[in-house]
């Protein structure tokens, strides 16, 4: 093996540890939120936390999508099973007809306010977690902002 094919390694099996990572978050964020009375997936929990963060301003359909990593149909979707459950809404811009735009109802942020320590607490525990397994810590310190390096 040549030292690009060598490069090529370094990058594959960097990428196949932060999935491993980004999995092993996830499936636990999935039984945190689904077990603890929210009763929110990851990606819903996602859509929550974007809208909120928009401090009383609403995101368009694709921003929202952007957000939450998800094609324009899963968001539609997304968004149609979120605001039968009365935590969101959506608004026609006015100038736009096309527009879309999506907000969270006051029920919508009292849950995302429930949600939020949960999530906060499971990401930390997972991250600590991961940081304690010696192939995941390099990534885990990576995502606290220490031991990163220049691209390759």
């Amino acid at each position: 093996m040549g030292i690009a094919d060598d490069a090529v390694e370094v990058r594959a099996q960097g990428w196949r540890t932060l999935a491993a990572l980004h999995a092993q978050i996830e499936a636990e964020l999935e039984r945190a939120l689904g077990v603890s009375g929210v009763d929110l997936s990851v990606v819903e929990y996602t859509v929550l936390d974007a809208l909120n963060r928009q401090d009383g301003w609403h995101m368009r359909m694709q921003q929202l999508a952007r957000a939450a990593a998800l094609s324009p149909s899963a968001t539609t979707r997304l968004v149609n099973r979120l605001e039968t459950r009365g935590l969101l809404t959506r608004i026609l811009c006015a100038d736009d007809r096309r527009g879309i735009y999506t907000e969270l109802t006051e029920s919508g942020r009292e849950l995302h306010e429930r949600a939020r320590p949960i999530h906060d607490h499971t990401l930390e525990r997972v991250l600590a977690e991961a940081a304690a397994q010696p192939e995941l810590a390099p990534v885990v310190r990576a995502l606290h902002g220490s031991d990163v390096t220049a691209p390759v």
